[in-house]
């Protein structure tokens, strides 16, 4: 959804538009909505969305983009929520040919305003990118590049793209991450660790049009009626002006449950039977033991602590309240140099071990429980058949080894 700043930044205007001076008349200008497919990178997995506004009498044309971002403090920004954006305005066919060598879909619908509709966008356009108007807190789901131009055709069509758009969406927010997300299951699962219930509610159309998709879907549809009581379509025209080879997103959300249930009780029973079966190569097998616990501890210690953070102390809405803390937490950090110790073969982090592993073993299977409460219903199934499984496992293992040693004779 997002685009890349140091490359439009390179294609800014800098002379103001004659729609924003008064030179333009409204009969002149053609306004349209572009939505350019989804890309590579994490941030260019949902698409884009941008205006067009062109004055075909003073041959003038802008494209303006809503997901300019800068990389100042990127990271400490992004942990906070309080990541700033802001629109550009920027030459036409020079974005749409950096799209293209992107290989990403560009998409064009030409509307059917009135002169006084199509100054009334190209004035809002022209006033938004004036530097005291131009930045903007951005939110994934509530405030982005496809809900702000969704916003200003409303205005322009006095209220009717949102009258319209108060129907049941088809799916929730989660799911409809999913669909783009899909492409990159490991990061999808991490995007789905670090949301909460927040994206499970039912929503509108309004709320699905985030998506850039979404929103040109909704409007190819949209009837509007004029002031003289006529009701005409709202796109004229539509046409892709380069069509990309990647494949289109996932038309439904996919259900990974049986498979990370499947793989969750297949690396819980591996770890058991490496841990406890046998006694030949018990030192090897220690060794490995602890490094694999040191090794796949470092994105859980990593993530675990981070939604901790954002889930508490920042302003991350989608972040808050996060059951998957039963699960993961700041408590899988102390495995990276427990596993370690455990190498070398030390009593102490054997104790500690398994009073972690019982921690969240006890954490994951409350979470679990606590489904009967109507306030817990996360839509975190996925995490739980993956992970409620090795935790119990690990927690097995420790105990089964401290009931062994107990057990076993003293030497005088």
């Amino acid at each position: 959804m997002l685009s890349i700043s140091a490359l439009m930044l390179s294609l800014a205007v800098s002379q103001p538009a004659p729609w924003g001076t008064g030179e333009s008349k409204g009969e002149d200008l053609a306004i349209s909505l572009v939505t350019f497919g989804p890309g590579e990178s994490v941030p260019e997995w949902w698409g884009h969305t941008s205006l067009v506004v062109e004055d075909r009498r003073l041959k003038q044309g802008r494209l303006y983009n809503y997901g300019m971002f800068g990389f100042d403090d990127f990271f400490n920004k992004f942990v906070k929520g309080r990541l700033m954006f802001w629109v550009q305005d920027d030459p036409i066919a020079g974005t749409y040919y950096m799209y293209k060598q992107m290989d990403r879909d560009v998409r064009i619908q030409e509307f059917d305003l009135t002169p006084e509709q199509s100054l009334k966008i190209a004035k809002l356009l022209s006033d938004n990118v004036l530097p005291e108007n131009r930045n903007y807190l951005y939110q994934h789901y509530f405030d982005n590049c496809s809900t702000r131009p969704r916003d200003i055709i409303d205005q322009a069509v006095g209220g009717q793209l949102l009258a319209a758009s108060v129907a049941p969406a088809r799916m929730s927010l989660r799911d409809l991450t999913r669909r783009y997300s899909y492409v990159n299951p490991p990061m999808s699962l991490v995007l789905d660790f670090l949301q909460n219930d927040s994206l499970d509610g039912k929503i509108t159309k309004k709320e699905e049009a985030f998506l850039p998709d979404e929103l040109e879907l909704q409007l190819s549809t949209l009837q509007v009626k004029r002031d003289d009581g006529t009701v005409v379509p709202l796109v004229k025209r539509q046409w892709n002006w380069f069509k990309s080879s990647r494949p289109p997103p996932l038309h439904d959300s996919p259900n990974w449950n049986g498979l990370l249930l499947l793989i969750g009780l297949g690396i819980a029973a591996f770890a058991f039977v490496w841990a406890r079966v046998g006694k030949a190569f018990k030192t090897f097998r220690r060794v490995m033991f602890g490094l694999g616990i040191a090794i796949t501890g470092i994105v859980p210690g990593i993530l675990g602590p981070v939604l901790f953070i954002m889930g508490l102390f920042t302003d991350h809405l989608v972040t808050r309240r996060n059951e998957n803390l039963f699960l993961m937490n700041p408590v899988n950090l102390a495995m990276i140099p427990l596993g370690l110790m455990l190498v070398f073969n030390s009593s102490r982090a054997r104790t500690a071990l398994r009073w972690c592993w019982t921690f969240l073993a006890g954490t994951s299977v409350l979470g679990v429980l606590v489904k009967v409460l109507p306030m817990f219903d996360q839509d975190n199934w996925n995490l739980i058949a993956l992970l409620l499984p090795i935790n119990v496992s690990m927690a097995l293992i420790f105990w089964s080894e401290f009931k062994e040693n107990r057990a076993a004779p003293q030497t005088p």
